[in-house]
């Protein structure tokens, strides 16, 4: 009895020692966060040693476990009619909310969940729930892209399915299937779906053969460059859960289907150095000692190295493609895109992406609102349901939705 009583502290201790995480005491539920983030790093650890056995792909294992628990089938309810489609070869989820009398046409919002490009679905319980209650909030069909990840694709397929299942909605005859207001349509994503969003909207400014353009753009949490992995945010959250610096590095390299021996120099900004040619013009794009407020660069630094590693950008040069880092465009981009809102988070890598984001379509003459909360995380908004319930969840996604409500 002595030695089990024994055992059991020690377990208790092991376990309390692997889910304890030091965070600002402004993080909102920090318990529940550390829980969730210990539930993720435990399931990425049996990934990765799947991965390492040679047995499948790290990312494939996990989002099969993804699929395996939380994948949901369409099902309608009294309110909302949810059926699977495909546009233009690409799944597609639609959330139709149900007829009102004397109502013609509907607003709509296209969506592109997050993930890192490579986990995640528009089928799981998260984005489905998340669609569904935008779809029921604001009245508005609600498209889910359902685009291809990695490792089975790699940039640019998945810029392209958000493209063309966007382009294909926007057609005047799909929109009147679906009893949409042609000129009431937003874009929105949230984290690499907001890379997406962003990358699509700035696409199809460019592109005449589109004749219903997009009212507005909503951007959640955004990763908008792969430029520079120490601005002030990268910096101060480079351990904060969800999303530490290391994994956000190794999700670009994945995403490019580059070498993971590049991801300790990426960190330190060797990829970027000033002995690379190809960085040095897009440095100014994305200056952060002058995009962002003294709030936000408090008293950190600017990484520059002198010397670094040119074969990086040789071997991966989609790292300075706009449509992988919509932050690299220039000003007569910016000038193109519509009204715009942005969700930014402070206990988050890439806060400072959508924030140098906002600053540069302002500075282009675009209405932006920049909504930044003090004690949310990354991935926030889509913890909503159990066992992942959060108030900053239910806080940020009520913010958002009423922007649109207001705006679309």
């Amino acid at each position: 009895m002595k030695s089990a009583l024994v055992l059991l502290t020690a377990l208790v201790a092991l376990t309390a020692y692997y889910v304890y995480l030091p965070l600002p005491s402004t993080v909102s539920d920090p318990w529940k966060l550390m829980l969730l983030d210990a539930t993720f790093r435990a399931t990425q650890q049996m990934c990765n040693l799947v991965h390492c056995l040679r047995l499948s792909h790290h990312l494939r294992v996990l989002n099969y476990v993804i699929g395996t628990f939380d994948k949901l089938e369409p099902s309608s309810s009294e309110h909302i009619k949810i059926t699977d489609a495909l546009f233009d070869g690409v799944e597609v989820r639609v959330f139709e909310p149900s007829p009102k009398q004397d109502e013609t046409l509907k607003r709509s919002v296209v969506y592109i969940h997050g993930g890192g490009w490579a986990l995640a679905s528009a089928r799981t319980s998260f984005y489905n729930n998340l669609c569904r209650i935008m779809a029921e909030s604001l009245n508005a069909v609600i498209v889910s892209i359902e685009y291809r990840l990695v490792p089975e694709v790699h940039f640019p397929e998945q810029f392209y399915d958000t493209l063309r299942a966007t382009k294909y909605f926007l057609r005047s005859d799909i929109l009147a299937k679906y009893s949409v207001n042609p000129g009431r349509i937003a874009i929105s994503g949230d984290s690499a779906g907001g890379n997406l969003a962003a990358a699509v909207c700035q696409q199809l400014s460019l592109d005449d053969s589109v004749t219903n353009k997009l009212k507005l753009q909503a951007l959640i949490y955004p990763v908008l460059q792969a430029l520079d992995f120490n601005t002030p945010s990268y910096q101060q959250n480079t351990d904060m859960p969800v999303l530490p610096r290391f994994v956000m590095v190794k999700f670009w390299i994945d995403y490019f289907n580059g070498n993971y021996d590049f991801a300790p120099s990426m960190l330190i900004n060797n990829h970027t150095s000033l002995d690379v040619s190809q960085a040095v013009y897009f440095r100014g794009h994305l200056n952060w000692t002058s995009l962002l407020p003294s709030t936000f660069k408090k008293n950190y630094k600017p990484v520059i190295q002198p010397t670094g590693k040119a074969e990086i950008i040789q071997e991966i040069p989609a790292l300075l493609d706009i449509r992988a880092a919509p932050l690299l465009a220039e000003k007569e981009m910016f000038q193109l895109q519509p009204k715009t809102y942005i969700l930014t988070c402070e206990n988050d890598v890439l806060r400072d992406d959508g924030i140098m984001y906002a600053k540069r379509l302002e500075s282009a003459g675009v209405e932006v609102t920049l909504d930044h909360f003090d004690d949310c995380f990354h991935g926030c908004m889509i913890f909503t349901i159990w066992p992942t319930n959060f108030s900053s969840g239910h806080r940020t996604r009520d913010s958002y939705i009423k922007w649109l409500a207001e705006n679309l």
